[in-house]
């Protein structure tokens, strides 16, 4: 019904879309609002032209799609993401190479996303076990399908760039690592590390408290970026 209305280019009626699907008027209508609900349509009255007979002169019920996009993918995919970090990355004028930058950029997106976290939790600076609970949850928001090992340590089943990792495991990978990295540091943590540690069938990053001081971390950090 969703793609019917779509196709049409136009406002269509509860009854256009009822025979169009097969069902009653009453049944059309009820998935039609349901979809207004959701935000996937509008909907509007208006006069239909041509008419005629006892309901001429009523108003009818009109729906059309709504600028709301939709995508669907199990596992998920996240693909948005990396994109906003190359826009971000190409459209700064900067003499480091196009990698370093998009590295630095991911970093600060991840740091911008935990820092939201940060405020919304008002939260004090966490600790590590509280930093992977909060990693956890976050990361899970965001398709990475988090889950603790017997360690302790945060895994992630599912790379949310998938098919970039896969044409180019070295820079979406070193993309990951940043944009993770980034979040712990957003959420005001120093002493959870986001490792570089490819997996078959996982997303390449892991999550681990580290025995280190919060200060011992940004030279560790500046290591990687030559990933």
């Amino acid at each position: 019904m969703y793609l019917y209305i779509r196709g049409r280019g136009g406002p269509v009626s509860r009854d256009e879309a009822a025979d169009h699907v097969g069902i009653s008027r009453k049944l059309a209508a009820f998935h039609l609002d349901k979809l207004v609900e959701r935000g996937l349509l509008t909907a509007h009255y208006a006069r239909l032209s041509g008419r005629s007979g006892a309901g001429a002169g009523r108003s009818s019920k009109l729906y059309e799609p709504s600028d709301l996009e939709v995508d669907v993918s199990i596992p998920e995919r996240r693909y948005d993401i990396v994109g906003e970090i190359m826009i971000e990355a190409l459209d700064q004028d900067s003499e480091e190479s196009p990698r370093r930058v998009a590295k630095r950029v991911a970093y600060e997106k991840g740091k911008a996303i935990g820092g939201d976290v940060k405020a919304d939790l008002r939260l004090r600076p966490p600790g590590s076990e509280r930093a992977l609970s909060i990693a956890e949850e976050t990361l899970s928001k965001y398709g990475f399908e988090p889950y603790r090992d017997e360690a302790g340590s945060i895994s992630l089943r599912n790379c949310p760039f998938h098919t970039l990792a896969r044409q180019a495991p070295e820079l979406v990978c070193g993309l990951n690592r940043e944009f993770i990295d980034g979040f712990l540091r957003g959420i005001g943590n120093d002493t959870v590390e986001a490792a570089l540690e490819p997996t078959p069938g996982e997303c390449c990053v892991k999550l681990r408290a580290t025995p280190t001081s919060p200060n011992s971390l940004t030279p560790s950090r500046a290591s990687t970026n030559t990933f």
